[in-house]
């Protein structure tokens, strides 16, 4: 079977349009959720949050494709980037090129998309990289561009792109395409549908040396928020990464027809997913501050430093759960003060625990609306 790029039709794809009318709904809704509860947020809890989703989606989209990132660097990058007051910690050239990508994607997330803006997106990923020929420009290589897996004489080829030669004018298309099915264009798409071909769309191509799949998901991601006055914060890479294989045989499945029903099904739960995920995150920032406000005055040095230590595991808490062996070595205290001070949380009702003695566990108790 000819790969999709290598059919007649190409790129025409369809897809039955009433399957995608409820997630195209269901997006809408909560996206206006999302906003609601934004403007719940003063500028420096919007900072905060922005920082926590932004570096959150950095870390995801980096491991999807096996890089590991360090998240105190990638969210010490941010903030400085942001004007924020920062812990001195020494960033990556990765580290700080994807924060600086993922910065540009949110604040300018409604401007039209252009080729500078990728090839840029493309310098801040590969930033320190110097294993590839082609950084910041479309990939020129003369060997074929494979997705492959397994080991040397027994690899399997999961996908095959257009040669170099043909992806500036694949690339020239699919910028076209983009223009047109934004809600300014001459043939606007619903949001979730316009992101999912997007997605594959971009994928099908691959039209960089490497980093394909982080700016495929950027442009995902820019195509869901297009046509809001606001940014909207959807983070698609954590829930992807949770969901890694289905990811990785849903697009090796797409590339093989133009018909897009049950790809665009599979992305659309994604997209609803990480809706999901970005409002317990600023219900979560809602929640903390709540807390930290009743708290004022009422905590000593020592459970001030805990539980900001769990407000900085994010809504995930920490995990298995604060011990009081965990609790010792975030306050540096002895355990008869750590059992007095956890006691006490409990009772002021900042901690609830689960289990007894050495099997005890604390976690935060917020109030989320």
């Amino acid at each position: 079977m000819p790969w999709i790029w290598q059919q007649p039709d190409w790129p025409n794809f369809f897809w039955d349009q009433h399957a995608m009318v409820s997630a195209e709904e269901q997006f809408l809704l909560q996206s206006g959720v999302v906003i609601g509860a934004v403007r719940h947020l003063d500028e420096g809890e919007r900072k905060l949050l922005l920082v926590e989703s932004l570096s959150g989606e950095s870390l995801s989209t980096a491991a999807i494709e096996g890089e590991i990132l360090n998240r105190a660097s990638v969210q010490s990058s941010l903030q400085r980037q942001l004007g924020l007051a920062a812990e001195k910690l020494h960033a990556t050239a990765a580290e700080q090129g994807i924060a600086a990508m993922m910065l540009e994607l949110h604040s300018q997330a409604s401007d039209a998309l252009t080729e500078a803006q990728l090839f840029a997106w493309h310098s801040s990923l590969m930033a320190g990289r110097q294993d590839l020929s082609a950084v910041g420009r479309y990939r020129t290589g003369a060997e074929p561009m494979q997705v492959v897996s397994g080991p040397i004489g027994r690899r399997r080829v999961h996908f095959e792109a257009p040669a170099s030669s043909a992806v500036p004018a694949e690339m020239a298309r699919f910028m076209a395409w983009f223009r047109q099915t934004s809600s300014q264009g001459k043939g606007p798409l619903p949001a979730v549908t316009r992101a999912a071909i997007a997605h594959l769309y971009f994928e099908c191509i691959h039209p960089f040396e490497d980093g394909n799949g982080r700016i495929g998901r950027a442009l995902a991601e820019k195509a869901l928020a297009q046509g809001f006055q606001v940014p909207v914060l959807v983070s698609l890479a954590p829930a992807i990464l949770a969901r890694q294989k289905e990811y990785y045989a849903a697009l090796e499945k797409a590339n093989k027809s133009l018909e897009l029903t049950e790809w665009m099904g599979w992305f659309a739960q994604i997209t609803l997913e990480a809706q999901q995920q970005t409002l317990r995150r600023v219900q979560f920032v809602i929640a903390k501050t709540r807390l930290l406000d009743r708290l004022h005055g009422q905590l000593n040095e020592r459970q001030q430093k805990a539980v900001l230590r769990l407000f900085k595991a994010g809504p995930e808490g920490f995990e298995g759960g604060l011990s009081a062996g965990n609790y010792c070595t975030v306050t540096g205290t002895s355990s008869a003060t750590a059992t007095r001070d956890l006691a006490d949380l409990v009772e002021k009702g900042v901690f609830t625990r689960t289990g007894e003695n050495r099997y005890a566990r604390y976690a935060l108790r917020l109030e989320v609306d």
